[in-house]
């Protein structure tokens, strides 16, 4: 099937090129590898099953602009995933380009470990005026799970720098994820793509996920019926997003919030997915009206440049690790590049273009007009069993026969070979533009799934084994 990009131009098939070996006297023709066969034979890719890598028709990418990714061929594909859910403004955004080239005539990186650096200084300071932390400090990281691991540690020495060491556990809900190094992989709910390191993860008090109806209730009385062996309970607020894309209640949520409050177990709100705009505000927690004692942020913090995150923590914790020069309450963690200053320049101007350009006014004009088309396009469809949204976080559900349909797989193969990069979360289609997207750009997305959907199903439900390619 040729495959076309989003303005209906004609793409490129897959080729091997040739050349003409000059040594030889009769101009014989030599294949070169494709970039794909060079990637494969040298590059292990995470979340990828190696040895069938090359059979997913993987692209690979050289360049972008705005909310389209360009391959090796030229072809042209519409991020319909904002780069596994981090970039926000698009690629090559000017202003953003700038303040990293900016930042590289005063310096790339110094170390955060018992000095500072200017502008991650004014970042702190910036982010202190929007989080919803009660008089935050910030301590900076590399990636979403690093911000987990060190809200968990730092919960967890809390605890003990108060003199109270019952306080050992966490409760996590259902179908959770937090990354994947050990002691995020802990909290979340692993299943097949973990379950091999259960044998490294600590144990946790686990209370049902968003897809359960009495999730709020349920967690609420596990807080009060454990608190005093919780050292904190931690949620990804209104949206589990590799749980695929679970959505909850703002009231729920906050529910859960006051019940920390009322048994004194502090809070951690993970909002490396749901940070930035996403939902439609700055932060989810927002919505529920929460102050989480800790709050981890990652993903679009730079606009999807550069690696880094950070965990606020709020006034009342961070007090409790002051004491004297490298005494037993000294928090003893830290990264090389935790605070990077290319990262950290960045993340200031893109906190800035989100006031300046009306970001989260987008997000709302555009989630209303998803929400219509999906409703109109995608949802009335036999093979989708539901489709969940919170503002630009989009999950449809596929009800296929049988798991080993892989239809999630296939219907994101058959849309980035209409020019619609996708990917599933098992049958769940992950739909997450960047925040810049545009009304003719949604269309595109949401047509293009819907054909694909066609494709693969054959129009049937999920009743019907329909098979093939």
């Amino acid at each position: 099937m040729a495959r076309t990009g989003i303005f209906g131009r004609a793409m490129k098939p897959w080729s091997r090129r040739s050349t003409r070996d000059a040594g030889s006297a009769r101009m014989a023709l030599v294949t070169v590898p494709s970039w794909v066969e060079r990637d494969a034979a040298i590059v292990w890719h995470g979340f990828t099953q190696m040895a069938a890598y090359a059979d997913g028709s993987p692209i690979i990418v050289e360049a972008g602009s705005g909310r389209e990714l360009v391959d090796t061929e030229g072809n042209h594909f519409l991020d319909g995933i904002s780069s596994l859910w981090v970039n926000t403004l698009g690629h090559r955004v000017p202003e953003l380009d700038a303040a990293l080239v900016e930042q590289l005539g005063r310096i790339a990186h110094s170390t955060m470990l018992g000095n500072g650096n200017r502008v991650v200084v004014e970042l702190a300071e910036r982010l202190a005026a929007v989080v919803p932390v009660d008089r935050p400090h910030f301590l900076f990281g590399s990636d979403g799970a690093v911000a987990v691991e060190q809200a968990l540690k730092i919960a967890f020495q809390y605890w003990v720098n108060a003199g109270d060491r019952q306080r050992r556990r966490f409760l996590v809900l259902g179908g959770a994820y937090h990354g994947d190094t050990i002691g995020a992989l802990s909290l979340g709910d692993r299943g097949v793509f973990g379950e091999v390191f259960d044998p490294l993860c600590f144990p946790v008090i686990r209370s049902p996920g968003y897809a359960d109806p009495g999730w709020a209730e349920k967690a609420c009385a596990a807080v009060e019926a454990h608190h005093n062996e919780l050292a904190a309970v931690v949620i990804e607020p209104l949206v589990q997003g590799a749980a695929g894309m679970w959505c909850a209640d703002a009231s729920d949520v906050a529910a859960l919030g006051q019940s920390c409050r009322r048994f004194g177990v502090l809070l951690v709100c993970d909002e490396v997915a749901t940070g930035f705009g996403r939902t439609g505000t700055l932060f989810a927690s927002e919505q529920c009206g929460l102050r989480p004692d800790l709050l981890c942020l990652g993903k679009g913090i730079t606009g999807g440049y550069l690696p880094m995150s950070v965990t606020v923590v709020a006034q009342p914790v961070f007090e409790a690790f002051l004491d004297r020069d490298l005494g037993p309450k000294t928090f003893f963690h830290g990264h090389s590049y935790g605070g990077n200053a290319l990262a950290a320049a960045v993340a200031l101007r893109h906190l800035e273009l989100i006031e300046k350009w009306g970001i989260l006014s987008n997000v709302v004009q555009r989630a209303g007009e998803l929400e219509a088309l999906l409703r109109r396009s995608i949802l009335p469809k036999p093979a989708v069993r539901a489709v969940r949204q919170r503002g630009l976080m989009v999950g449809v559900e596929l009800g296929a026969p049988s798991p080993e349909l892989r239809w999630g797989r296939r219907v994101c193969a058959r849309a980035v070979q209409r020019g619609v990069l996708l990917r599933p979360l098992g049958d769940t289609v992950v739909l997450m533009p960047p925040l810049t997207i545009e009304r003719a750009e949604l269309g595109h997305l949401v047509e293009v799934l819907g054909a694909a959907i066609d494709d693969v199903t054959g129009g049937q439900g999920p009743g019907e084994d329909v098979r093939g390619t």
